[in-house]
């Protein structure tokens, strides 16, 4: 397979090359010559697919630079407006012709024709969406999107003062990392009581999207919007009760591995009582790993690192960059978190993230990276929906990527003790994840199972998910205020919902990838490129088969995982 990432804009077919989006004017008589056009032939088939993808590329396209926009900078009152405007005035007149569009694609006597190994998942998933689609749901949809982003809008806000100076929340994470014992505990309750002034916003936010879209989900004929919004996720390889049983592996194979870390923690650093704020300190005599020290020489220095695995790796990222399509470092305005965007028609996607000279920045730079390349691997894949991969398989991507490159780290670590420590780290972190995941998946349950529950009864049920998945080592007297809202720093719970368990099912594909690896570099990375090429074109567990792994989360299979990653520990 010949991998290329020299992009180039695919020629228009359908669309004038001039054209853009800006109203609904624009954009309806396209969708007008799709509905309207004559099928006569298999052919004829083939060409208004390609030219419905078209303009399904040109529209995503659009919608995602507004968001990119919008989240580099919550402070701009227009780039909001532009991203509302799409939302409210474009995307709900666009939701009845995709519908029309999907049943005449599913009625068309050709379809029959088409190959039905490589059009299953496309088929299944326009089947679903047509199951799925109610008038009455597009406009309490297009409400939901505009309020989720109002998230970023308010955490982006989010400032504290240490030392006569301003950092945003990431930055004055690195506080933390500190030596001094009494700066960590300060710079930790000065976040915390920076993220409880916006406590009751935050709750009377989630509680009008919980409301939403519980009515969104009783509008499509379901119990609740969990039951919904699995199906809406395509989530046909496994149930809720496969959650459930995750959750309980997790409680039974991986917390007490991560209590052993945290009581390894507590010795190192010579504590009595191992406190929250300690988790990312080192001795006093050891200094915090700093791997970059400029956004331009985090990419950099990631570039090379991906070189060493494959020289496409690299090319991908520096595609990017002279295409402008990395916003890196963390200032006030920006939303918090991280992600890849892929952008459907010019193929190159866009990283966003809020670097701030730490470890985890590293981290989260090749994770975005692992996404970004199968943006890359995907690109000319002939229609749209053959691109929209399971949200599984895109973390293994990324999650993944973070485990192969840690044999190049030497590039952001020239100290051989630093590059030690940095693995560990990585490793410590892969254990120390999953809890989260399961608390953070098991809470969404219970939120959307209860969907008429009090502020109260919330804050109550979070509580006592979270102290079931809680580290016996750590001490977090006096501090339930602050844990109270904890949930509230988790974006996906406001974006993206239900978005959450595959970080756990794919951090467990991740670490089948990197045993691979660990056993034979080549083949692994080959299995990596061949599974991610595949797109969307694939069921789920058929992309795990063609990576080389078996899609499981068996308590039996994590049990396994964790034993390799704690021999692994142990070697360094």
């Amino acid at each position: 397979m010949e991998l290329n990432a020299d992009l180039k804009k695919p020629v228009r077919h359908f669309l004038p090359e001039t054209f853009s989006v800006t109203d609904w004017e624009a954009v309806e008589p396209y969708f007008k010559n799709l509905v309207e056009r004559e099928i006569s032939s298999k052919q004829d088939l083939e060409k208004w697919l390609l030219d419905m993808s078209e303009l399904e590329a040109v529209l995503s396209e659009d919608i995602c630079w507004r968001q990119i926009h919008m989240t580099c900078d919550t402070e701009n009152k227009k780039l909001e407006e532009a991203f509302n405007y799409f939302v409210m005035e474009i995307q709900p007149k666009i939701q009845p012709y995709a519908d029309v569009l999907n049943r005449k694609l599913i009625d068309c006597p050709f379809t029959q024709n088409l190959d039905k190994e490589k059009y299953f998942t496309y088929l299944r998933t326009v089947k679903k969406s047509i199951d799925l689609f109610r008038e009455a749901n597009i406009p309490l949809q297009a409400g939901l999107s505009v309020l989720a982003q109002q998230y970023g809008v308010i955490t982006g806000k989010m400032t504290v003062e240490v030392n006569g100076n301003e950092y945003t929340m990431q930055q004055a994470g690195k506080f933390l990392e500190s030596a001094d014992r009494s700066v960590r505990e300060e710079v930790y309750r000065k976040m915390q009581d920076r993220r409880l002034q916006d406590k009751d916003m935050l709750n009377k936010m989630y509680s009008v999207l919980v409301e939403k879209r519980n009515e969104v989900a009783l509008n499509a004929d379901f119990k609740n919007y969990r039951d919904y919004k699995f199906v809406e996720l395509g989530r046909f390889d496994y149930t809720k009760e496969d959650c459930f049983n995750f959750h309980e592996s997790v409680r039974e194979f991986v917390l007490p591995l991560a209590d052993v870390l945290n009581e390894k923690k507590r010795k190192k650093l010579g504590l009595e009582k191992l406190r929250p704020w300690d988790l990312e300190a080192e001795p006093s005599n050891v200094k915090p790993l700093h791997p970059f020290k400029t956004s331009e020489e985090l990419i950099e220095k990631t570039i090379a690192c991906f070189a060493e695995l494959n020289p496409f790796f690299a090319d991908c990222l520096s595609t990017m960059k002279k295409m402008g399509r990395l916003d890196l470092e963390s200032r006030k305005g920006k939303a918090p978190g991280g992600y890849n965007c892929p952008l459907a028609e010019t193929g190159a996607p866009f990283i966003f993230m809020n670097a701030a000279e730490q470890m985890s920045d590293l981290t989260t730079m090749v994770h975005e990276g692992g996404h970004a390349i199968q943006s890359f691997l995907t690109h000319n894949l002939e229609l749209s929906g053959f691109k929209e991969y399971p949200m599984e398989i895109a973390e293994v991507a990324s999650m993944a990527m973070e485990l192969f490159t840690m044999d190049e780290w030497d590039v952001f670590f020239e100290n051989k003790d630093d590059l030690q420590r940095a693995k560990i780290h990585q490793l410590e972190r892969v254990i120390t994840l999953f809890p989260w995941i399961a608390v953070i998946d098991k809470f969404q349950h219970w939120v959307y199972e209860n969907p008429a529950h009090t502020v109260e009864e919330r804050s109550e049920n979070w509580m006592r998910i979270l102290n079931s998945f809680a580290s016996n080592v750590i001490d977090f007297s006096g501090l339930e205020e602050y844990r109270k809202y904890g949930w509230q720093k988790q974006l996906h719970l406001f974006e993206v919902p239900f978005y959450y368990i595959e970080y756990g099912i794919a951090q467990l594909g991740a670490l089948g990838l990197w045993m691979q690896y660990k056993q034979n570099k080549k083949e692994a990375l080959d299995n990596y490129i061949n599974a991610l090429s595949l797109g969307g074109t694939k069921t789920l567990p058929e992309l795990y088969k063609a990576a080389g792994l078996e899609f499981n989360f068996s308590g039996e299979y994590i049990k396994k995982l964790m034993e390799f990653v704690r021999s692994e520990i142990e070697k360094l």
